[in-house]
């Protein structure tokens, strides 16, 4: 199996996974032409693309999901909970095909599987994935307030992951961000900062991991050498280890 991102961070999220014949996107945070765009630049093309696993219903994470799976006739999979947020919301497409699934229960895509877990966030009912296609494992955790055990358990044994970095303790501080957004971001329903994810990393079953990838940096409120640093003194590794989603370019693909 292998991955790649399209955009990580505020402004659009997108990863791409690829096992044998199979390709999903989890989330599509782009509009429609920069999604493509971006896929051509992994030599994918849309039709490529057999399912958009979305995780929350939140703009930087399914903005495109609808309009990419009506142009190119792509299924898409969702809470209950996220499909309700984005039908009230207005983003929901005739014609798409819809599967609903439960944090509970894991699904297969043309025989990749996908787990979902549920998180701590604040959107109706997210989820994050754990993807194999029977050889290694793909843990993916983009926005989460707070760790929990069960995160733990679900990420443990990865053989590759991509964790989110979003900010900086002191950097969210002493920022210009209005009071009540800071408070929502460092909030127990918001993202992670870099010691709380080197914490989890910390906490992981990490004897398999062959990536980590540092995900979702704030732009205003954290700095890559900073999120790289944390999750690199957590793994006992050189820096230089430690990858980097960005905004602009995501990464290209890696082999788990």
């Amino acid at each position: 199996m292998r991955f790649a991102s399209l955009a990580s961070g505020s402004r659009g999220n997108c990863l791409v996974a690829q096992a044998d014949l199979t390709t999903v996107l989890i989330d599509c945070g782009l509009n429609l032409r920069d999604t493509e765009r971006r896929l051509a630049r992994l030599a994918l093309e849309p039709a490529d693309i057999d399912a958009i696993l979305v995780t929350h219903e939140h703009g930087d994470h399914a903005c495109g999901a609808f309009d990419f799976a009506a142009a190119h006739g792509t299924a898409v999979y969702l809470t209950h909970g996220t499909l309700g947020a984005l039908r009230s919301e207005g983003r929901l497409i005739e014609g798409v095909r819809v599967s609903v699934i439960s944090s509970k229960d894991a699904f297969s895509v043309n025989g990749m599987e996908v787990r979902p877990f549920t998180v701590p966030h604040d959107a109706r009912e997210p989820v994050q994935f754990v993807l194999s296609d029977g050889a290694a494992r793909l843990g993916v955790l983009t926005d989460i307030g707070s760790p929990t055990a069960h995160v733990e358990q679900t990420l443990s044994g990865c053989d590759a992951l991509v964790l989110e970095c979003n900010y900086d303790v002191e950097m969210l501080r002493s920022g210009a961000y209005p009071k009540w957004l800071k408070e929502r971001i460092a909030g127990p329903f918001g993202h992670l900062d870099n010691r709380q994810s080197a914490r989890l990393l910390g906490a992981l079953d990490c004897s398999r991991l062959k990536h980590v990838i540092c995900a979702h940096l704030s732009q205003q409120n954290n700095r890559p050498e900073l999120a790289r640093a944390a999750l690199a003194r957590a793994m006992g590794c050189e820096e230089s280890w430690i990858g980097l989603a960005t905004q602009e370019d995501g990464f290209g693909w890696r082999e788990a």
